[in-house]
């Protein structure tokens, strides 16, 4: 009987133990669901108006600088460079001497051209003298000449090879580092110094097929470069290749660019945005307004709900263009609908808001 006594009071002190337990537990559970059911207080948000603005349409693309001219410098002839007339970094003119090879052959080869030329011109004059007295045959007056006219052809043809040994500027232009020494032996094309001509200059970019009709030679074209993010170089389409890559359906555009301070130089990679002459008005929001994702871009417009409360809505939009941190709207918004600016991740459709911040929307510009 003790023992199922105390067993008993086991059971007894389980059961008010247990009971106790369940019973804190029910009534937090009634708590959290009676919380829960409370209205969640409004989310405070920034928030801004859609405005109009006047935008010059723009179509940007990537592309590469290119030299109007640019070339590696090359020797027709080897030789040994005997006079080195230049250094790396010059500007130089079309026709300034670089580089001279040794060319005391040549010389000697051209002075002796010369005196068979001498030679043959005397015979001829002799001939000549002679025919109008019958005193030679016209066979003898014509080898004569002939023989005149062969040798200046190799005064002609020694000179020529001589000048090669002198080494010019194909053009005006800056050259680059120089890359033979004085007394070096180069062999024919050998690479002497490059020159490229920097003002003005070329970019060369590719636009989309659809994007054709929107471009025209005379455009003004505006560039920016990685190297000097901070300036712009203004140009004109001076040319648009008359036909389309079949493989990736895009046409070549080349715009010429003012180039001053040679800042731009040949190979740099450029940002084009090719512009057309009409200005347009256009729907613009800040850039962190839109939430851009692979299913669509959106923003969250602030409306008011039956209750007349301030909620959000996601609506889907197209995007254009973006300048000056705000973004164009294509479709999907209209003027004055009012956006959230601010915080967009902690917002859900339907979620009822308080405007804290109502942020003036950016004035018309051009």
């Amino acid at each position: 009987m003790r023992t199922a006594s105390r067993f008993l009071i086991v059971l007894i002190f389980l059961g008010v133990v247990l009971g106790g337990i369940f019973g804190y537990k029910f009534y937090q559970f009634g708590q959290m669901k009676e919380q829960f059911s409370q209205p969640q207080p409004p989310a405070k948000i920034s928030a801004t108006m859609a405005s109009t603005e006047m935008w010059t349409p723009e179509i940007k693309a990537v592309g590469s600088v290119e030299a109007i001219n640019g070339i590696e410098v090359a020797n027709e002839v080897s030789g040994v460079v005997e006079t080195i007339a230049f250094e790396s970094g010059d500007t130089v003119k079309k026709g300034d001497i670089l580089i001279r090879l040794d060319a005391a052959i040549d010389e000697a080869a051209l002075r002796t051209r010369r005196a068979e030329a001498q030679l043959a011109e005397q015979e001829f004059k002799r001939v000549s003298d002679l025919l109008p007295k019958r005193a030679v045959s016209q066979s003898q007056y014509d080898e004569a000449k002939a023989n005149f006219d062969a040798a200046r052809a190799r005064v002609n043809e020694a000179e020529a090879q001589l000048s090669k040994k002198i080494i010019r500027a194909p053009f005006d232009g800056k050259l680059g580092l120089r890359l033979v020494d004085q007394g070096e032996y180069i062999g024919t094309g050998t690479p002497i110094v490059e020159i490229n001509m920097l003002d003005a200059i070329y970019v060369d970019y590719t636009l989309s097929e659809k994007d054709l009709p929107m471009v025209q030679q005379g455009y003004d074209v505006v560039a920016t470069v990685a190297a000097i993010p901070d300036s712009h170089f203004a140009g004109q389409v001076s040319a648009i290749n008359t036909s389309v890559n079949p493989q990736t359906r895009t046409v070549r555009i080349r715009a010429t660019l003012g180039n001053e301070d040679n800042q731009l130089r040949p190979g740099m990679f450029a940002t084009v945005a090719t512009r057309q002459p009409q200005d347009r008005e256009v729907v613009t929001v800040p850039r962190t307004a839109v939430s851009y994702n692979t299913y669509g871009d959106f923003v969250f417009v602030v409306e008011e709900n039956d209750d007349g409360e301030l909620v959000v809505n996601r609506r889907t939009i197209q995007t254009g263009n973006t300048r000056d941190s705000r973004v164009a709207v294509l479709d999907g918004l209209k003027e004055g609908e009012q956006v959230v600016s601010k915080g967009l991740l902690r917002l859900r459709a339907g979620q009822r808001v308080e405007v804290q911040e109502d942020e003036q929307p950016a004035e018309a510009s051009k």
